[in-house]
């Protein structure tokens, strides 16, 4: 049960986001309910998500990757839920998603830059970072600073979505039918 109204005022600005969220998505997200409560706090928000979708310089897979595992780490049923949906336009296979929370017990099912990504993700997920210098500059090797940049980036989105969520009781939505995280 959520532990803030999905219920804000009924402005002209939330009005807005409700028809653009039913249009994009088929319903409107408990998220931009939750935050809809603070006109500054959305429109905020929808300025930095909009901004964030024209980033380019990681490859959409592995980005969708780190933002799952980022999600799975700190637990944000809402985030997996949604993002197993946001799967499947990736190309991104569907059973691959679902391991993302317990990646290092299927190592089979990710290539090497795969895991160093969802590793990453984790460790900036740590409610102290745990990033290390080896990981970074292996990243860095592989991906490039422009593409590490934006990794961080959208790892950090995650964290501010996956935290904001969570304290708001916010869980899954229904859009996937196995939006659950797994135990760790």
């Amino acid at each position: 049960m959520p532990r803030i109204s999905l219920t804000p005022p009924q402005t002209l600005l939330n009005r807005i986001g409700a028809w653009y969220s039913r249009r994009t998505y088929g319903k409107v997200l408990d998220p931009g309910l939750a935050v809809g409560h603070n006109s500054r706090v959305l429109i905020a928000y929808v300025k930095l998500e909009r901004g964030a979708a024209r980033w380019n310089r990681l490859d959409p897979a592995l980005k969708h990757l780190a933002v799952m595992a980022s999600a799975a780490r700190i637990n944000c049923s809402w985030c997996m839920d949604f993002g197993q949906w946001t799967a499947g336009p990736l190309g991104l296979p569907l059973d691959k998603v679902a391991q993302v929370p317990q990646w290092r017990d299927h190592p089979d099912a990710f290539t090497e830059l795969e895991r160093r990504v969802m590793a990453y993700a984790e460790a900036m997920s740590e409610t102290e970072p745990a990033v290390d210098d080896e990981s970074f500059a292996a990243l860095v090797d592989r991906l490039g600073e422009p593409a590490v940049v934006e990794l961080t980036a959208v790892v950090a989105l995650e964290n501010f979505r996956s935290r904001m969520n969570s304290a708001f009781g916010l869980t899954s939505q229904g859009f996937s039918d196995a939006c659950a995280v797994p135990a760790r």
